[in-house]
C-alpha cells in the first residue's frame, strides 16, 4: 500500500482539487510518483499548469504531511486513503471521491447501513422534533444516521440518533475546528458514540464552499437521504440533488404548506421524492429490517387510552404538533378558562404537551406520523 505520507502530501498541494489529483493518479498511479516527477513531465497532464507544478515541493510537502501525522496521532484520527480497505465502498463509486478521509471515532461505521437526514438549519419546533424521533427511530433499527453537525435539523438528527443507536457528522472544516462553536459538546459526544468525517486537513476553516463538497460525502455514504425542512434555497436540496447524482433515494417528509420552510421539501415531493409518514416507509424502501419496535403512535394511544381521565383525553385532542394558543383552545373545547388552564398543566405535567412562549401549547410528539 501506497505511505500515508505520500497521500498526505499530494493531497496538501495547493490548487489541486479531487478531480486533478484523480487524473495525476491516472497517470502516475502513486502519489510518489507524482512527487518526483519532473515539471516538464507533469505539464502534459491535462489540466496541470505550471502554477501548480511550481507548488509541488516533495521536501516540503513532505514535512506538512509528517505534521499532520503527528496531529492525527494526538488526536486520536484515523486518516484513510482510498485505497485503504476501510475506505466506504458506496463513497468510492461517486463523482470526486475524497483522496483523504480523516476520521475521529469507529472507522467501521462508515461501512454500515447508513442513511441521511439533512434540513434547514433555522428549523422549526416541529421540523427539530420529527428530525430527534426519526433519527432515534433509525438508530433503533440498526441504522447509521448520517449528517452536517450544523444548526437546526442536523443537531436534533444527531441528537435523536445518539439517544437509540449511532451516527456519523459530515464536517466541511478540519476536525480541530468546532462549528458552529455552540457544537463543541455534540463533537465530543458524536465522536464517543459514532464518527466525526473530514476530508480537510487540520486547521481547515469552514468557509462557505466547503459545505456543498461536504454534502456529497453525507449522500455518498448513504443508502438514501431524508430532507426534513428546506426553504426552497436550502442547502439540503443540494444533498438531495447529489443524492440523485449518485443515484441514492431521496425522501422527503411534509410539512406546513403555509411555512417558507417546507416550501424545498414540497417541491422534492412533486418532483417524485419518497413520501415519509413514518420510519418505517424508510426501511421499506431500502429494504431494510422494519418493525423492529411497535410504532410511537400504538403506543401512546394505547397509553392515553388508560392514563388520561376523559376530560383529559377531550382537550388533548384538540391539541397538534403545531402551537395554539390557549384561548384557541379554550373557544374550540368549549370549556372554562380556569379547567383548560388546569388540564394543560396536567398533561404538561405527565409530558404529553410542552407550554411555549405566548400562552401557546402543543403535543411532545409527532407519533402520529412517526
Amino acid at each position: 500500500m501506497t505511505p500515508l505520507r505520500d497521500w498526505l502530501s499530494l493531497t496538501l498541494i495547493p490548487g489541486l482539487g479531487n478531480v486533478l489529483m484523480a487524473r495525476l493518479l491516472a497517470v502516475y498511479e502513486e502519489p510518489a510518483a507524482v512527487l518526483e516527477a519532473s515539471a516538464r513531465d507533469l505539464c502534459q497532464v491535462p489540466g496541470i499548469g505550471k502554477k501548480l507544478v511550481q507548488a509541488i515541493d516533495a521536501p516540503a510537502l513532505r514535512r506538512a504531511a509528517d505534521l499532520e501525522l503527528q496531529k492525527a496521532e494526538q488526536e486520536q484520527v484515523t486518516i484513510l486513503t482510498f485505497n485503504d480497505p476501510r475506505y466506504p465502498e458506496l463513497l468510492r463509486h461517486i463523482y470526486s471521491p475524497p483522496l483523504l478521509l480523516y476520521v475521529q471515532g469507529d472507522v467501521e461505521l462508515l461501512s454500515t447501513t447508513c442513511v441521511a437526514m439533512v434540513g434547514s438549519r433555522a428549523a422549526t419546533v416541529y421540523g427539530k422534533r420529527i428530525a430527534t424521533h426519526m433519527a432515534q427511530r433509525l438508530a433503533a433499527s440498526h441504522v447509521t444516521v448520517v449528517s452536517g453537525v450544523a444548526l437546526g435539523i442536523d443537531a436534533a438528527a444527531h441528537a435523536g440518533a445518539l439517544a437509540g443507536g449511532k451516527t456519523i457528522g459530515v464536517l466541511g472544516c478540519g476536525l480541530d475546528v468546532v462549528y458552529p462553536r455552540q457544537h463543541r459538546q455534540l463533537y465530543q459526544e458524536i465522536a464517543a458514540q459514532g464518527a466525526l468525517v473530514s476530508e480537510y486537513p487540520f486547521g481547515t476553516i469552514p468557509e462557505a464552499y466547503r459545505f456543498p463538497s461536504r454534502n456529497r460525502i453525507i449522500s455518498g455514504v448513504s443508502l438514501g437521504v431524508v430532507v426534513v425542512e428546506a426553504a426552497h434555497k436550502s442547502g439540503s436540496l443540494i444533498t438531495a440533488r447529489l443524492a440523485l447524482e449518485q443515484g441514492r433515494d431521496v425522501f422527503a417528509i411534509p410539512g406546513r404548506i403555509d411555512s417558507l420552510k417546507s416550501c424545498g421539501v414540497h417541491r422534492l415531493l412533486q418532483e417524485g421524492a419518497t413520501l415519509v409518514q413514518s420510519v418505517d416507509d424508510i426501511l421499506q424502501e431500502l429494504g431494510l429490517r422494519a418493525g423492529l419496535e411497535p410504532r410511537e403512535g400504538q403506543t401512546e394511544k394505547k397509553r392515553l387510552g388508560t392514563a388520561l381521565t376523559p376530560e383529559e383525553e377531550r382537550l388533548y385532542g384538540w391539541l397538534d404538533v403545531y402551537p395554539q394558543n390557549i384561548d384557541e383552545l379554550i373557544q374550540n373545547s368549549h370549556m372554562a378558562p380556569d379547567k383548560v388552564a388546569e388540564l394543560l398543566l396536567l398533561l404538561e405535567l405527565k409530558g404529553l404537551i410542552e407550554s411555549l412562549s405566548g400562552n401557546q401549547y402543543q403535543k411532545v410528539s409527532a407519533a402520529h406520523i412517526i
